[in-house]
């Protein structure tokens, strides 16, 4: 069965009285919160330590997570400060980065030193200072020899009051994309790179025009892009994954943007029973469901999956951001790029990538506007710029309807939309989401496709109608649904990580009770295995605790009549006394398809005009409507 292990402190006499007490015989009163406890033990310093066995003797700089209790903070700070000093080494606690109970910093010392520096008790984990992933060789840009001319547009970006922003490695002057994107450098940031400048204009012109197909001018962009040139000449920084990161979150806590995207982060792989701060800091921000962020998976997919090494990579674990791999074509026909990194995730947050998009290939590669003019098109492939090309498509959508739609209802709406064409979820996760926007915004033949959004609170459950007719009675219906939450985090315990859960609890007769005293109708199952089922079982099939949620089922159209979702909003602190209960954002999805009924959107649209709003768009926005065949 799956366990939890506590991190405690406590006062060495506290510690020994609880031993007295359960040595006594006299177990554990019924109304504590911990029922069963199989071991108590110190954590030793070889626990403590990742991948220090692997630093070279010339490593120097490593990077450490302290546990830091709401009391006793600066104290606990000061005496590691001294204990590492006392060790030879020397903790940088000016560079710290405080998250949700954990406080991370590098620290200076040589490798013999770690054993010692492992012993202090509020130690969490030591490891290497990972580098930043900044340009891979798979990602390297290339003259196309003869692409034929692919005009850039003249207009202005469709709706100008979308705010996206791209952080990487600025945009040269010379760029041909300035005219739909500003440039920002931001404090402290030194020189640039060239290389930096020729990634950043790559990944910014995928965020405005997708790739480029040779021959065809260019889409109106949807938004303008605000680029952050975060990365600078320091290429060997043994700081830099430290100073990119607070030039990250210095931005996001001056401007607030519906869209951002990253396509860097730490050289690491994730791991299952830590949460690095890069994750930590992301999910924080983003607990909110204001903005939109995607993040490329990681281009490792070639390295040892037995090892995790091909894992996606950091911050792509985020539970309320959208991890994007690539794709290796653009058509019908398409797998996974052979370099995207491949999952699991952590539980929770099991999907990952959440979503693949094509990013191109040594066949089919993407296509970047030209990067001065006169210049001939450029290619690469990489999930760098899978991650904005996905970002441009919600942008889109965002374009068509306007801001009525939520950026929680945009993630669902594309995880809902995805095609996992038979690649396996952890290397396709929901699968690849279409590349034309009326994909999303017009319903396909005899379906329609409802968005739920809204609040919900601890303990609350809301109940959502399934909006099928009743005449509909014949034949199939295909009943899609997609739940996205934001959800509060705690990087202290990886494996209950999310604060917040959604227990969707499906009835699809309403006039079907289990028994004649029953006040609401037979439940079956269909997030879940089954609805009564032990909470371990739903921990490990169903994913209790997961921010997204995506199923598909089939049923006949007699056993439907007026269904529902009951949704309840879980919360870890909702039990706890003296703790807020906090709201969190929401977005359902539902899709009904028939396989006898070609009128069922019209249907719907007249027997819930009263209950359901058709979204309007607020900006024309180009879509062309394929032929049924």
């Amino acid at each position: 069965m799956d366990t939890t292990e506590l991190f405690v402190a406590g006062k060495r006499a506290t510690f020994e009285a609880l031993l007295q007490h359960l040595e006594s015989g006299q177990g554990i009163a019924n109304s504590a919160q911990l029922q069963i406890v199989e071991a108590l033990r110190a954590p030793s310093f070889v626990d403590k330590q990742r991948g220090t066995e692997e630093a070279s003797e010339e490593a120097s700089l490593f990077e450490v997570g302290l546990h830091l209790p709401s009391s006793d903070r600066e104290k606990i700070l000061q005496s590691f400060e001294q204990y590492a000093a006392s060790c030879g080494a020397r903790a940088e606690v000016e560079r710290s980065i405080p998250v949700s109970g954990l406080v991370f910093m590098p620290v200076r010392a040589e490798p013999g030193e770690l054993d010692a520096l492992s012993k202090f008790s509020f130690l969490r984990v030591v490891r290497p200072m990972p580098r930043l992933r900044t340009m891979h060789p798979v990602e390297r840009s290339m003259r196309l020899a003869d692409p034929g001319d692919v005009p850039l547009p003249r207009e202005a970006p469709i709706d100008p009051s979308i705010r996206m922003a791209v952080f990487d490695g600025g945009l040269p002057p010379e760029s041909t994309i300035l005219p739909w994107a500003r440039t920002f450098e931001v404090p402290g940031v030194e020189e640039p790179v060239d290389e930096y400048l020729h990634h950043g204009h790559m990944v910014t012109s995928a965020a405005l025009f997708g790739s480029l197909k040779p021959g065809e001018p260019a889409p109106r962009p949807f938004t303008s892009v605000d680029h952050y040139r975060i990365l600078d000449g320091k290429e060997e920084d043994p700081y830099s994954l430290y100073n990119t990161l607070n030039r990250i979150r210095d931005v996001l806590k001056e401007q607030e943007y519906d869209f951002v995207n990253l396509s860097l982060g730490p050289e690491l792989p994730i791991e299952d029973d830590e949460v690095h701060p890069w994750t930590a800091v992301l999910d924080e921000y983003l607990a909110t469901g204001k903005t939109f962020l995607a993040v490329a998976a990681g281009n490792n997919g070639l390295q040892d999956r037995a090892s995790g090494n091909a894992r996606v990579q950091i911050p792509s674990d985020c539970v309320n951001a959208l991890a994007v791999g690539s794709a290796n074509s653009a058509q019908i026909n398409w797998d996974r790029a052979e370099y995207s990194a491949v999952g699991p995730g952590r539980s929770p947050g099991l999907v990952k990538p959440d979503l693949l998009f094509f990013g191109g290939s040594s066949y089919e590669p993407f296509i970047f506007a030209p990067r001065s003019a006169g210049d001939r098109l450029e290619s690469a492939v990489g999930t760098s710029f899978a991650s904005p090309a996905a970002l441009r498509m919600a942008a889109g959508i965002r374009a068509h309807f306007g801001s009525s739609i939520s950026s929680l209802a945009l993630r669902a709406l594309l995880v809902h939309c995805a095609d996992r064409g038979g690649v396996p979820i952890d290397e396709a996760g929901w699968g690849r989401i279409p590349s034309r926007i009326e994909e999303y915004v017009v319903c396909p033949p005899s379906s329609v496709r409802i968005v739920y959004q809204g609040e919900i609170e601890p303990g609350q459950t809301v109940r959502m109608p399934i909006p099928l007719p009743d005449d509909v009675t014949e034949g199939m219906v295909t009943i899609t649904a997609t739940y996205c939450i934001s959800s509060p985090t705690d990087s202290r315990t990886p494996s209950t990580y999310t604060g917040s859960a959604i227990e969707p609890i499906f009835r699809p007769h309403a006039e079907r009770f289990s028994t004649d005293e029953s006040v609401h109708a037979t439940t079956r199952s269909f997030f879940q295995d089954g609805d009564y089922v032990p909470e371990d079982a739903l921990r490990k099939r169903a994913h209790k605790w997961e921010t997204t949620k995506h199923k598909s089922d089939k049923m006949r159209a007699s056993s439907l009549l007026r269904p529902v979702f009951d949704v309840r909003h879980v919360s870890r602190t909702e039990l706890l006394p003296g703790e807020p209960k906090q709201k969190t954002k929401y977005a359902l999805v539902i899709s009904l398809s028939t396989s006898k009924d070609q009128d069922i959107y019209n249907k719907v649209v007249r027997a819930f005009s009263g209950r359901l709003e058709v979204l309007q768009p607020m900006v024309e926005v180009p879509i062309s409507i394929q032929p049924q065949r």
